[in-house]
């Protein structure tokens, strides 16, 4: 379990890349429901659903029953949204891989490999919003081969191919629900610069936050 490599992206590796990544974000589910029912005004509705049924049915049952449709209802209806957004990234990038990230020089894709499987993937392509910083992507890791250093060893990755390619620093975002990954993103002395709401409706509602992180090459050159 401990014996992995990291290397470069082939064809063959397209369904486990692209599995491993949907598994990975797929696993989330569970965070962000717990973040969405913090939110002051949920736990309003909550509270305000729970009394006026109690008040009106002098029954402790019916609104107990209430509430439990409700964040039954609100899980189906957070497990869709979030396998919205991981279809999208299958149909965008990842639709293609080669192509996204192989077939233009700045970019690249690759993979963890151990026991003859994939068991991690990370890409990085230039930043749009910044010339001469690299975005880091595409970072997951099958859950029975985490905490062995395979996520590190995929941002070193990262690292060296940017300092081959003369960047000044290598950026990325998270979301919220990414606890674990933004402490390894730290650790490995990425530091956050910024944090936004995503500008839609849902992101306001549910305050799905984003960090961006940078790890500046030109300090440590």
């Amino acid at each position: 379990m401990g014996d992995y490599r990291i290397r470069a992206y082939r064809d063959e590796d397209y369904e486990a890349a692209r599995e491993v990544f949907a598994n990975g974000m797929s696993e989330h589910v569970p965070a962000l429901c717990v973040h969405v029912l913090k939110q002051p005004w949920v736990l309003l509705v909550l509270a305000c659903t729970f009394c006026l049924l109690l008040t009106s049915s002098k029954s402790l049952l019916l609104p107990i029953l209430a509430l439990t449709l409700l964040l039954a209802t609100g899980r189906q209806l957070l497990g869709r949204a979030w396998a919205m957004y991981i279809e999208h990234c299958l149909q965008g990038d990842l639709l293609d891989i080669r192509a996204t990230y192989l077939g233009s020089r700045g970019s690249c894709f690759w993979v963890a490999e151990a026991d003859e499987c994939v068991v991690g993937t990370v890409a990085a392509r230039p930043a749009g919003a910044q010339q001469g910083e690299l975005m880091l992507k595409r970072l997951a890791v099958r859950k029975d081969y985490r905490r062995q250093g395979v996520a590190t060893a995929l941002c070193q990755a990262v690292l060296g191919f940017a300092r081959q390619q003369g960047c000044s620093a290598v950026v990325l975002n998270s979301l919220m629900v990414q606890d674990e990954a933004r402490a390894m993103y730290e650790r490995a002395g990425f530091e956050k610069y910024r944090e936004d709401v995503l500008p839609t409706l849902y992101g306001r509602l549910a305050n799905v936050t984003v960090s961006k992180y940078r790890y500046s090459l030109a300090r440590r050159s």
